[in-house]
């Protein structure tokens, strides 16, 4: 029981602790770490879908990632590293049709993430169930796929064509874009934690 513990307060603090803002000046890398983060999320969301009682501190953490970290991340590949991406890749890459599928994946991920924030601060409220039989569960289960799916191809395909296709130039604004959005002046980020 105490090691189910430590893994559900590793799990809370991976989720509730964005990279450190230093990292952006690596955005790959910064990205790299918010995919572990969105994993940690998946697995947090097929734990809360079967509890009929979840922990009422993953829900929230879970609210905050969904309502503050997620949207940033998803403008950070489509407003930027995809578009970068795309003008730098080769014909033999053949990316278009990879960025079009997360594009894609982008839109029903925003859609089913508003849903699952409604759904979950009704739990909170105690005005709507989880556990294995109700709809916000296979929402939740859905989600989690969906996105472990996703990430796989990031990682797999779009993260390391970006490191050998991006030129310095390209990282440099992906690292300024990153960090404006997030409203962290680059400079200041080297200082911060």
């Amino acid at each position: 029981m105490k090691k189910r513990e430590e893994t559900e307060a590793l799990a809370l603090e991976a989720l509730d602790n964005a990279p450190p803002s230093s990292q952006l000046a690596e955005p790959l890398d910064y990205i790299f770490a918010e995919h572990f983060r969105q994993r940690v999320l998946c697995n947090m969301l097929d734990e809360i879908a079967d509890q009929e009682r979840p922990d009422k501190s993953a829900i929230e953490a879970v609210l905050r990632y969904l309502r503050v970290e997620f949207a940033p991340h998803m403008q950070d590949e489509e407003h930027d590293l995809f578009p970068m991406l795309r003008r730098r890749a080769e014909p033999e890459d053949r990316i278009d049709d990879v960025i079009a599928q997360l594009t894609q994946e982008h839109a029903a991920d925003r859609l089913d993430a508003k849903l699952i924030t409604e759904g979950l601060a009704k739990v909170l409220a105690g005005k709507a169930k989880t556990g294995e039989a109700s709809p916000l569960a296979k929402l939740l289960h859905r989600f989690a796929e969906n996105e472990r799916n996703h990430l796989t191809l990031e990682n797999a395909i779009i993260l390391p064509l970006a490191r050998i296709r991006l030129t310095d130039d390209d990282i440099r604004n992906l690292a300024h874009r990153m960090a404006a959005r997030r409203n962290i002046k680059l400079e200041e980020a080297g200082n911060a934690g």
